[in-house]
């Protein structure tokens, strides 16, 4: 029977977005569903589809000793507040998708022996799931394989990486083949927080590619605001056609639009290249602890998707002949498009929301491994 379902997630969009996904599929199944999150949802998660969204304090673990300090406090402080949250609201499930504010509702869930998920969607467990991972029922993964996640194998689960109902209806729009002489549509972000070595490479690879190739780009980019003016006159200064925004709501239709996407390798974006089925050089984040998106990138990529470049061997000189090489090979852009799409998950959601519903049946959760919570 349907009940209601906790949701904790990290608030920028790679942690929001699958769990907007499940939260449409349990309330299309008949639950009742809340977020747990902190101020970033104003952003990102304005249209979030829950009865109430509840903004609990936390704090990523920092190194100095002030610091340290003052996390411990808001974390302690966020427990509290989320214990009383879960006494309230009395979930029948609760399901963590990563991200340092998921820590606080997810334990006072599991010390109320609330049946329990984290979904990690990286190719490398991240350190707060990897914390709640003895503690919670399930895990539920979006790749074959997690790093640093071996010996919780026994209750891993394959679901892929949910998507949205966007990226799912984006999915139905075939890759756009092109001729010689077609205009080109490049799409260029860098999470939804946005990524400034975008703006640093990006411009002056297009100012160096050969004005017979530069006149066919139709670009879509996404700049810091702080980058705006820069972006926008160096395009302006070469005649190339830019749209240029800070967030794009409606990214998931302009990657169906776009034949490359040059991007980090977050991974919703991974996901959603391969629901969508485009081909993307990524430039992963350098300097990750766990190296997450270089592990994600390194599957699409494998598969032949997409090409992964290490930041620091990248140049706006060896960005523009990747790009002009690729603008005249509309053949192996299309062979990728397909690679890209075959990685595809367009059923995690229904996926995830199945395990939740047999997780939530099976009664309080269980420790696995009573050594790991030392």
């Amino acid at each position: 029977m349907p009940g209601l379902a906790l949701l904790s997630a990290g608030g920028t969009g790679g942690h929001l977005f699958p769990a907007e996904a499940l939260a449409l599929a349990l309330k299309a199944r008949g639950w009742k569903v809340h977020l747990a999150t902190d101020h970033r949802a104003e952003t990102y998660g304005q249209n979030f589809p829950a009865e109430a969204i509840h903004i609990i304090p936390s704090a990523k673990m920092e190194r100095s000793p002030l610091a340290l300090m003052q996390a411990a406090f808001r974390l302690t402080t966020g427990v509290l507040a989320a214990r009383v949250l879960v006494r309230r609201i009395k979930p029948d499930v609760a399901i963590g998708f990563g991200g340092y504010p998921t820590v606080p509702p997810m334990l006072a869930a599991t010390r109320a022996r609330v049946p329990s998920i984290i979904h990690e969607q990286n190719a490398v467990i991240g350190r707060a799931n990897k914390y709640l991972a003895p503690r919670v029922t399930r895990i539920a993964t979006s790749f074959a394989k997690v790093g640093k996640a071996e010996i919780f194998a026994p209750k891993m689960t394959q679901t892929g990486n949910p998507v949205r109902p966007a990226v799912r209806e984006a999915a139905k729009v075939p890759f756009a083949s092109r001729g010689a002489d077609d205009p080109f549509n490049l799409l260029v972000f860098g999470g939804s927080q946005g990524a400034r070595v975008m703006a640093e490479l990006v411009p002056p690879a297009i100012a160096a590619l050969d004005p017979s190739l530069r006149g066919m780009l139709r670009i879509v980019q996404q700049c810091r605001p702080e980058d705006m003016e820069r972006v926008a006159d160096a395009y302006k200064a070469n005649g190339v056609a830019a749209d240029l925004q800070p967030f794009f709501r409606d990214l998931p239709a302009r990657i169906a639009a776009c034949h490359l996407v040059v991007s980090r390798a977050g991974a919703s974006t991974v996901a959603e290249l391969g629901v969508i089925g485009r081909p993307a050089i990524m430039i992963p984040l350098p300097h990750a602890l766990d190296q997450d998106q270089m592990a994600n990138a390194r599957v699409l990529s494998g598969a032949g998707g997409g090409w992964t470049v290490e930041q620091s061997a990248v140049t706006p000189a060896s960005l523009a002949a990747d790009i002009a090489t690729l603008i005249r090979s509309p053949e192996q852009l299309a062979s990728a498009a397909a690679a890209a799409r075959a990685t595809g998950r367009p059923d995690a959601v229904d996926r995830l929301a199945d395990l939740v519903e047999q997780v939530a049946a099976s009664g309080p959760r269980v420790i696995l491994n009573q050594e790991a919570l030392a």
